[in-house]
C-alpha cells in the first residue's frame, strides 16, 4: 500500500508539472526569459564579476566609413571650448592628420587645452610615420603631443605592450572610440586591396566619463600629470550634459587586474548566446579560450557566423585566419570571405540583441598584451544597425564550403597551417 501511495503521489506531481509547463502564460514567460537572457547574463557578469558599471543615459552614433567619422569629429573639435584629448595607435603623416593638427593648433590659439598621445610602435609600423622633427613642430604649435613607450635599444623590450586604443574626448561632453586611427586610407582605401572598412562610434552620456578615465590613466602613466576635477569630469560634479537612453559598458584592457577583460568579454558573450553569434574581425586567430567558446557554441546548435577578409594589410594574416575559419566551418559554423576591400572592423553580435565594437582584434596580441578598449552595447535597437550592416556585407562576400581549403595552393595551405601554429604570439 505504501508503494502504491508513493506511485500515486508521484504521478499526480508529474501531471501538475506538465500542466504548469504547458500553460500558455508559463510558456510565454519562459520565452521572454530566454529572449532577455543574453543581455541579463552579460549585464550581471559585467557588474558583479568584473565590477564595471553600466551607464544608461547614452546616445550613440555608428560610423562604418572614415569620411563620416572625420566629418563629425572635425565639427566637434571646432565646437570645443575647454579641452580636447586624443589617444591613437597612430597618426599617419598624410593629409587627414595634417588637417587635424592644423585645426587643433587653431583651437590652442582659442584657449583650448589639447593633449594627444600616440603609440611609438604604431607610428613606426605605418609607412608614413611622424618623424621626430615633425613631432617637435607639432608641439611647437602648443599641442601637448606625447609618444607612448618610445622604442629604444635593445628594442625587443618595447614590442609589448603597445597602446592600441582609439579614444577622443572633447569637453567631457562627447567621445569617439572604435577601430579607426587617423589616416587617409580610411577614406581613400589602399592600392591593391581596395576600400578600408571599419567601425567607429560617437558617444554622448555617462560612458564618456569611463572613456575619459582610461585616457587620464594612460596620460598620467606617460607624463605624470593628473587629469581630474570639474573642468575635465563635469558630469561627475552635477553639470547637466546631453544624454540618451542606451545602456553601454566600457571595457578596458590594461596590465593588472583588467588584463583578461576583453578576452573574458568575448568568451562570456559567446557562452551567453541562445540563438546566434555573428562576428567580423580582421586578424582572426583566437586564443584557446575564445576558440573553445566558439566550438562549444557550434556544438550546442548556436548559429555561428564569421566574416573574414579575403585580403589583408599584413601578408601572413589572410592564410592564418582562413585556416581557422575553415576549421570552424567544418565544425558547423558559417564563414564568409569579404572581397569588397579590407574589413578592419571588430564586431561581435549575440542573439541580434547586443553587440560589442572596439579596438581589440581577436588575436593573442590584443587579448593578452596590448592596451585596448571595447564598448559593450546592451541595446537591441542599436544592435539591429550592426545586424543590418553584417547582412549587407554578405553581398560582397562568398561563403566557404567543404572542399574550399583544397582549392588553395599548397604554399597557401602551408602558410595558413604555420600561421595557426603561431597563434600564441600573433
Amino acid at each position: 500500500m505504501r508503494l502504491y501511495g508513493f506511485r500515486m503521489c508521484r504521478s499526480v506531481l508529474m501531471m501538475c508539472l506538465l500542466l504548469i509547463m504547458c500553460c500558455p502564460q508559463c510558456i510565454l514567460a519562459q520565452n521572454n526569459t530566454d529572449a532577455n537572457s543574453a543581455t541579463e547574463a552579460l549585464a550581471k557578469h559585467m557588474t558583479e564579476k568584473r565590477s564595471l558599471r553600466i551607464t544608461h543615459d547614452n546616445e550613440l552614433k555608428f560610423f562604418s566609413c572614415g569620411h563620416d567619422k572625420f566629418v563629425d569629429l572635425f565639427e566637434d573639435v571646432r565646437q570645443a571650448k575647454s579641452f580636447i584629448h586624443l589617444e591613437y595607435f597612430n597618426f599617419r603623416n598624410d593629409s587627414i592628420a595634417g588637417l587635424l593638427f592644423q585645426l587643433l593648433a587653431q583651437k590652442v590659439k582659442e584657449g583650448v587645452k589639447v593633449r594627444a598621445l600616440y603609440d611609438a610602435f604604431g607610428n613606426s609600423s605605418n609607412n608614413r610615420p611622424i618623424k621626430s622633427a615633425m613631432h617637435d613642430s607639432i608641439r611647437a604649435l602648443g599641442i601637448d603631443l606625447v609618444l607612448f613607450d618610445p622604442i629604444r635599444f635593445p628594442w625587443v623590450n618595447h614590442i609589448i605592450p603597445r597602446d592600441h586604443r582609439k579614444i577622443v574626448v572633447i569637453d567631457g561632453r562627447v567621445a569617439y572610440t572604435g577601430g579607426m586611427n587617423v589616416a587617409d586610407y580610411y577614406i581613400e582605401g589602399i592600392p591593391g586591396i581596395g576600400d578600408w572598412h571599419d567601425l567607429h562610434m560617437r558617444i554622448q552620456g555617462g560612458a564618456v566619463d569611463d572613456l575619459h578615465r582610461i585616457f587620464a590613466r594612460i596620460w598620467k602613466k606617460v607624463t605624470g600629470e593628473k587629469i581630474e576635477g570639474i573642468n575635465y569630469f563635469p558630469r561627475e560634479y552635477g553639470v547637466n550634459m546631453p544624454t540618451g537612453n542606451n545602456d553601454l559598458v566600457i571595457i578596458d584592457r590594461a596590465t593588472g587586474k583588467s588584463s583578461d577583460a576583453i578576452r573574458d568579454l568575448f568568451v562570456t558573450m559567446i557562452n551567453s548566446a541562445k540563438k546566434s553569434v555573428k562576428l567580423i574581425n580582421p586578424y582572426f586567430v583566437p586564443t584557446h579560450r575564445v576558440r573553445q567558446a566558439l566550438k562549444r557554441a557550434v556544438d550546442r546548435g548556436i548559429d555561428v557566423q564569421i566574416m573574414l577578409s579575403a585580403k589583408s594589410d599584413i601578408p601572413l594574416t589572410p592564410e592564418a585566419t582562413h585556416y581557422v575559419g575553415n576549421n570552424l566551418m567544418k565544425r558547423g559554423a558559417r564563414v564568409w570571405l569579404f572581397e569588397g576591400g579590407f574589413h578592419h572592423s571588430k564586431l561581435m553580435i549575440v542573439d541580434d540583441e547586443l553587440c560589442t565594437v572596439g579596438s581589440s582584434n581577436m588575436d593573442a596580441r590584443s587579448l593578452r598584451c596590448d592596451y585596448e578598449v571595447n564598448t559593450l552595447i546592451l541595446s537591441p535597437k542599436l544592435t539591429q544597425e550592426m545586424v543590418t550592416l553584417f547582412e549587407a556585407q554578405k553581398q560582397s562576400a562568398f561563403e566557404i564550403k567543404k572542399g574550399y581549403w583544397r582549392t588553395r595552393t599548397k604554399w597557401k595551405q602551408f602558410v595558413g597551417w604555420f600561421g595557426n601554429l603561431l597563434t600564441p604570439v600573433l
